[in-house]
């Protein structure tokens, strides 16, 4: 029998790895491109993973857990501050002067959302949900995420001209 994590365990491994890209972040140097391309990778990491907090395991929470809407609000209150943050960085380059000021702010929330999801969040939620319906649901978020990359990589196959045809035959009006 494997033991792969349950969904509270896929989500702190997210959590490691955001720490991991934002800590390069930080140590690259002032203006180094580097920064850029590590600020996309943090950037795409963050919006899978908070989206996937908010479809599988904030319903949860809120419903199962004892004052799950407070620790759900705060966290969706915090992952909003989180994307301005980024989008705001998304618009900077590396060199500007702003660059390392929103680059701590968004260091200081980020560290503080992680600390609390791992010691107030995820203990909570451990307690409140069977073992069987966080093991079902890190299987789905495994699953979901293999999908997703499946569909990148066909993506990236088929090039950007074809995919863009392939969905602009499948837009709606």
């Amino acid at each position: 029998m494997s033991r792969r994590p349950d969904i509270l365990g896929e989500f702190t491994a997210d959590h490691r790895a955001v720490t991991e890209l934002l800590d390069r972040i930080e140590q690259a140097p002032t203006g180094a491109a580097e920064r850029t391309d590590l600020l996309t990778r943090l950037t795409d990491l963050l919006f899978t993973h908070c989206a996937a907090e908010e479809e599988h395991l904030f319903p949860l929470v809120q419903h199962d857990v004892p004052d799950g809407g407070a620790l759900v609000f705060g966290s969706i209150h915090e992952h909003l501050a989180i994307g301005q943050y980024l989008s705001d960085l998304q618009g900077l380059g590396p060199a500007d002067p702003a660059f390392d000021t929103l680059l701590r702010g968004l260091a200081d929330t980020l560290r503080r959302h992680l600390a609390v999801e791992e010691k107030q969040l995820f203990p909570a939620a451990r307690k409140a949900l069977p073992a069987t319906t966080r093991a079902a649901l890190g299987d789905r978020l495994r699953a979901e995420r293999a999908e997703t990359a499946e569909d990148a990589e066909d993506a990236e196959a088929t090039g950007p001209a074809e995919a863009g045809t392939a969905e602009a035959g499948t837009a709606e009006p």
